[in-house]
Formats: structure tokens, sequence, C-alpha cells
């Protein structure tokens, strides 16, 4: 009898569990060529760059489910799911509209590489839908967005994205690794098509670097065919890690939901810090979007320390417990600024012009302890030049840190 599951976390166990020779977890199929005849067609083949290998399909089946979307697609990285899906469907000198505060990665295909293949864009503000049409062009193609920004975690007017491609007969394509399926489901909302750097929080613990695309299946067949002559698939322990991963997601993602919204109300209510950036605070101007769309706020913030570059170096420094790296995601909580890591190919102007500054540290908030990670960064605080201790507070810390 066929099973079906109708719970997220139960999906997240059981869909794309093939029972082989009664393994209760799937083997790595570590071989790269399968005995075949051919057929009709290439998919008739088994081979690891046609992404059609038991490992993938596996991955291909689960993830689909996670978001209750048509298929799904699993890539060598993020950047290879996503420069897969836009060259897909911008093919033969697509435009593109694309929301102005980027992942550094995709802001920089964008800038350096679309004009060498005849595409080309323009940036909108994502919470000013009046604006958007005004940038339409002729061969416009797509519009899109991410789930919640990087770096500064905004969040676009969704359900306007998707009724604006509807009206001008666009793709819409929503980058949804930040809020992952736990707290959000693109396909659910009408999005086309969802993509994740499954680096970060489908895996979950920092040891592979994956992709995937999730959407329709006519979308993810032609992002396949592209994606099978660029060569970026991912390799068959990479899915099994991945697959793994995902097993705990929800547990994850809850937790970090939960101990971001803590240390966000901390960071807002201590005085060495000048700005918080999180959609879950009620004084974020993108809290209420936030309520009407996702299950939890996610794992993700960034903020500013009130003494700017200086105090964020210190900061940095101070801190004992997040590990100063420039990736996001884990189960540990990382620190980046991303001014110097995820950001650094934008010019300084063009940093400045999105709200990006030199003190923005961002935090990817792991699954310790939520009042260690606080006290961690209330003493990180104090030793800042950006916090607002006075000296008597301070030689006290250092006493009883002594």
């Amino acid at each position: 009898m066929a099973k079906t599951f109708q719970d997220l976390d139960t999906k997240l166990i059981h869909t794309g569990e093939p029972m082989i020779a009664g393994a209760v977890s799937i083997p790595i199929f570590q071989s790269s060529t399968f005995e075949s005849e051919g057929g009709k067609s290439y998919d008739a083949i088994r081979y690891i760059r046609l992404n059609n290998t038991p490992n993938h399909i596996a991955l291909h089946e689960k993830l689909a489910s996670l978001e209750n979307a048509q298929a799904a697609l699993v890539t060598a990285s993020g950047m290879a799911a996503i420069s897969a899906a836009l060259f897909t469907v911008l093919k033969g000198g697509g435009h593109l509209l694309v929301q102005d505060v980027l992942y550094g990665g995709t802001h920089g295909l964008l800038t350096s590489q679309f004009a060498g293949f005849g595409l080309s864009y323009d940036f909108i503000d994502p919470s000013a839908p009046q604006s958007w049409e005004a940038k339409l062009r002729p061969n416009t193609r797509a519009i899109y967005v991410e789930a919640i920004s990087n770096p500064l975690m905004g969040v676009p007017e969704m359900e306007a994205v998707v009724d604006f491609a509807k009206k001008h007969d666009l793709v819409s394509m929503i980058d949804n690794t930040f809020a992952t399926p736990v707290n959000f489901r693109p396909p659910e909302w009408g999005f086309d098509l969802s993509l994740h750097s499954a680096t970060k929080y489908l895996n979950g613990h920092s040891d592979i670097v994956a992709g995937v695309v999730i959407g329709r299946s006519e979308l993810v067949a032609r992002i396949n065919v592209g994606l099978r002559y660029y060569g970026g698939t991912l390799d068959p322990h990479a899915c099994f890690l991945l697959h793994r991963g995902l097993k705990t997601l929800g547990v994850r993602v809850r937790q970090q939901n939960e101990n971001a919204l803590a240390v966000a109300r901390f960071l807002e209510g201590h005085p060495g810090v000048a700005r918080v950036n999180y959609p879950g605070l009620e004084s974020s101007p993108d809290h209420e979007r936030a309520k009407r769309y996702f299950g939890g706020f996610g794992g993700m913030l960034s903020f500013e320390p009130s003494g700017g570059e200086k105090a964020a170096k210190e900061f940095m420094d101070r801190v004992t417990i997040p590990i100063v790296a420039p990736s996001l995601g884990g189960v540990e909580s990382l620190l980046s600024r991303p001014a110097y890591t995820s950001h650094l190919a934008l010019t300084p102007e063009e940093r400045a012009g999105l709200g990006i500054g030199e003190g923005l540290i961002r935090v990817s908030v792991g699954i310790e302890s939520a009042e260690e990670l606080i006290a961690d960064f209330r003493q990180a605080l104090e030793w800042s030049s950006g916090g607002q201790t006075d000296s008597k507070t301070r030689e006290d810390s250092g006493r009883q840190e002594r």
C-alpha cells in the first residue's frame, strides 16, 4: 500500500525513503555508472550527471513533498541552483526584475555575468509593488525575491509578487533559504520556483555544499536539462548527507526560531546596539508581513553596535560561543560581517546605498542554550567600544571572569 504523509515532520522522516535490502537508511550509491541499454530518451540512461541515481531520486521526492510542490532537483551548490534556474528562464535575451537587497553571490551573478550572456535586469523595491510596472520591458521573463533578505532580513510583499507575475505572464522565483520549508512554503502561495542553498538549513551541519530547485514540474524539468550540460550535479555522498540532515530540519529550525527571537529581543533592548534587523520583532517594518506569511521568523538576524565598525570588530573578538565564519544555517551559531564576506564584491557605495554598513554583524543563531548565548553577547557588548557600560562595570566583569 502506498504511503502518504500530511505533516511536515512526518514527511521529513518518511518521504523519499526507499527500503533497499531492508535498510532503514538509504545507502550511498557510490557509482557514477549504472547498467543500462539506453532507450528512446536521454532520461533512460542512469548516470550521476543526469541527476537520476537512487540517491538523487529519493532526495527529489522528499524535497518536493516538503513544500507541497510538483517536483524538485538537487544541485552542486546554491549558486548552481540559482544560476541554472535563471539561465533557463531567461534564455534568449530575457530581462529580470529582482529585489534590490540580495545575497552577494546572486548580486554578483547579475552584475558581472548577465551582460555577457545577453541578459538584463532591473532592481526593484520588494515592498513597493506600485513601482514594479514601470520597470517592465517587452522581454521581461521573471521576477525574483528572497523570502527573508540577506543580510537585512527584509520580507517582500510576496502575494503581490505572485499576482504581478501572473498578470504579466512572468515566472515568479524566490530564494527560500533563510525561511526554510518549516516556516514558509512558496508553492503553497503560488510561486513557480523556490530556490535554496541546501548548504545552510536544509542540511544543517556545515559539512556539505548543495542547492535545491523546487516548483512546477515543467520548469524543473527544463532547468534539469540545462544543469546536465552545466555540470552542477550533486555527488552521491553529499546527497546522502543532505538526505540525513533533512530529517532533523523541523526540530532544528523551531529551536533556531525560538533562540533567534530571544537574542533579537535582548539586542533590541541593549544600549550598546543601534539597530536590529529581525522580522520577528514588533518594531520591524516587515513584522506584519512576516506574521502573515511565516510559521516562524527564522534563525537569522543582523545588528549594528552603537560604536560602528570598531565596536563590531571588538564584539566579534570578544564572543566565545559563536564562530566567526561566513556561512549560516548550521546547528552552531555563526557571526560574519557582510561588508567583508557575503557582500564584499559590492562597492562601498553600493553597500551604503542598500543600508549594509561596515559595522553590520550578521548572526546565524544555532541551537545552543539561548540564555548562554545572550550572556555571551552581553559580556561582548560590554567590552566593545559600542557598549554604554561604564568603566566600573567593565572592571567588575573582568574580576568575575578571572
